[in-house]
């Protein structure tokens, strides 16, 4: 990529978004990342993306505040300059059964996954030239639901596949592209490969294991580099199978 190219991963202190972040600074790119309440793992990751010889740049912004999802863009241009990629990283996920969500669970699933990804998309739209990337990180349950307790976050996901294609229609003509990875089973803190609820999902896939983070993340690397510069408003797996 050019040297001159500028990221931003919102979520990016950990799991895919940090994977995704020094992927992203391996690849050549400037990285901001956002991140909630760990400082230090944020730190963390600005440190490595500094000693692979790239910018960093680390912002507390929650996506489940409005002025937070967009201040951040505005943020990052400031600091370095520019804003060429934009990852939505940044979710929640609320599971459990249908009459135990709370409004609280509603309000709080969809300001995060749907308005802060929708917000974010906006403020980057606006700072973009041709060549910008709107990359979004759905989920396999967007495809395949295989139990009860996934409802609120499953339509949180699924609204995203219809943010990323219509702004793909909306921004193609000025050359930037919007496209949408859903990955399965991810190797992480928040769901470990060898936790309790591990097994029945790595069983529900094809290739029966989890993904490690920078699977997930080159996936990214590819819609976010010149080789994907005809690709807009697309889905992809990277589930291990999960959905076949």
């Amino acid at each position: 990529m050019d040297s001159n190219t500028v990221a931003l991963v919102t979520g990016g202190s950990r799991g895919i978004g940090a994977a995704t972040a020094l992927r992203l600074a391996q690849d050549g790119v400037d990285v901001a990342l956002t991140y909630v309440d760990d400082a230090e793992a944020a730190a963390a990751v600005i440190g490595k993306i500094e000693a692979l010889g790239r910018r960093g740049l680390a912002l507390r912004a929650d996506s489940g505040d409005a002025e937070r999802a967009a201040g951040a863009v505005q943020e990052c241009v400031r600091a370095l300059g520019r804003l060429d990629i934009l990852v939505n990283n940044a979710g929640v996920g609320v599971l459990g059964p249908l009459d135990g969500l709370a409004l609280a669970d509603v309000d709080r699933v969809l300001a995060v996954n749907v308005r802060g990804a929708f917000l974010a998309s906006q403020a980057a739209a606006g700072r973009m030239g041709p060549g910008g990337r709107i990359i979004t990180i759905g989920t396999c349950m967007t495809q395949r639901v295989p139990g009860p307790g996934g409802t609120l976050y499953a339509m949180s996901k699924s609204a995203l596949t219809g943010l990323t294609k219509a702004l793909a229609r909306e921004l193609g003509d000025r050359g930037i592209t919007a496209n949408l990875v859903h990955p399965g089973p991810v190797d992480t803190d928040m769901n470990p490969a060898d936790g309790p609820y591990a097994a029945p999902q790595a069983a529900m896939t094809a290739l029966g294991r989890f993904a490690a983070p920078a699977e997930v993340a080159a996936m990214v690397s590819f819609l976010a580099g010149p080789d994907a510069a005809y690709v807009t408003g697309a889905e992809f797996s990277v589930d291990g199978g999960h959905a076949a």
